[in-house]
């Protein structure tokens, strides 16, 4: 029933632009788009080490070739901040020359940063970031960035495109029918979108020209990552949920309720695949792991973080997790973080 009135809501949002006097042109109806909550003060200080990262992370990336954490947040000058964390703690800045809106790894020591007309493309043992110019699009506000298994990049836009490449430069296809790309990421080389204004899931054909599948996410959904047992994880933050899809075709498979405005999302491999969904709760300053693999999430731990935990990173050697804090309060890296199962 769930699933059938997630179909059921997604396309009544999709007929209402249908119905406007000149359907191509007006864009999609859209709500205001939910955001974490404003965490209170920590009362405490959090359980395990806690290293210092002034800048306001909008996003943490963990990369298993150099053994780092990447965050990235805003910067002076028009520029953004992206710093490189090693296992010991020492960190390192990398120049973007420009505002970076989004990030992907690819886990062999490079990441790829969306920006306005291209994207960065970072080299991480060399702490050096090159802008790529993606052709026919140097006015176009990339805000969202993923890459697939075949190894072609996939952009997101403020205008709502999707922008699929063929090379480092060149546009496959556009595909240009939501409010906004506000988030991307990939199973295979299936590119899943999540706009928040429409707060909907959408799958794109591997080809770039078209949707396959749209579901309605929740209330309010903002945060989206892939794990690797081949699903998406979407937190619907005004809902109070943690949804589940997979993506062949795309499924709402697991809705499960997770109070207090989830935000943060990454996952662990673990044994055979599953792993654990760990959710931030922005509200309590909380991290939960749950364990997908019987059909319905099942917590497994928890624990109290640094302030406003908006990000999270998981590197499956060690076991590490990392709750990157939004508003300067440090990296808080939890060793073995699912011992407690």
């Amino acid at each position: 029933m769930q699933l059938l009135y997630a179909t059921a809501v997604v396309l009544a949002v999709f007929s209402v632009g249908a119905c406007s006097s000149n359907p191509v042109d007006a864009p999609p109806p859209t709500i205001v788009p939910a955001q974490a909550a404003d965490s209170p003060p920590a009362t405490s200080p959090p359980p395990a080490v806690v290293r210092p990262l002034t800048a306001h992370a909008s996003a943490a990336v963990f990369d298993a070739a150099t053994k780092s954490l990447v965050t990235l947040a805003p910067g002076a000058d028009g520029r953004s901040v992206v710093t490189v964390m090693s296992a010991d703690g020492g960190t390192a800045a990398v120049d973007t020359d420009g505002v970076a809106t989004a990030m992907t790894g690819s886990g062999d020591g490079r990441l790829f940063l969306s920006t306005r007309g291209g994207y960065f493309r970072v080299d991480l043992a060399r702490r050096v970031a090159t802008k790529v110019g993606v052709d026919g699009a140097e006015t176009v506000d990339f805000t969202a960035i993923a890459r697939r298994a075949d190894g072609r990049l996939v952009l997101g836009s403020a205008d709502g495109a999707v922008y699929t490449l063929s090379s480092d430069t060149a546009v496959a296809a556009k595909l240009k029918i939501f409010a906004r790309v506000d988030a991307l990421v990939t199973q295979g080389d299936t590119a899943v979108v999540l706009d928040r204004g429409q707060t909907s899931v959408t799958t794109i054909n591997t080809e770039g020209t078209d949707s396959e599948h749209a579901l309605r996410a929740g209330e309010g959904a903002t945060t989206m990552t892939a794990d690797r047992a081949g699903r998406v994880l979407v937190a619907d933050t005004r809902g109070g949920e943690l949804l589940v899809y997979t993506v062949d075709p795309l499924m709402l498979r697991q809705r499960y309720p997770v109070p207090d405005a989830p935000y943060g999302l990454t996952s662990s491999a673990g044994g055979k695949g599953s792993g654990l969904a760990w959710v931030a709760q922005t509200a309590t300053n909380t991290v939960v792991g749950y364990d997908l693999a019987t059909g319905i999430p099942v917590e497994k731990v928890r624990y109290r973080t640094v302030r406003q935990p908006n990000s999270l990173a998981y590197d499956d050697a060690s076991g590490t997790l990392y709750v990157v804090s939004g508003s300067g309060a440090g990296v808080q890296v939890i060793a073995d973080a699912g011992g407690g199962r």
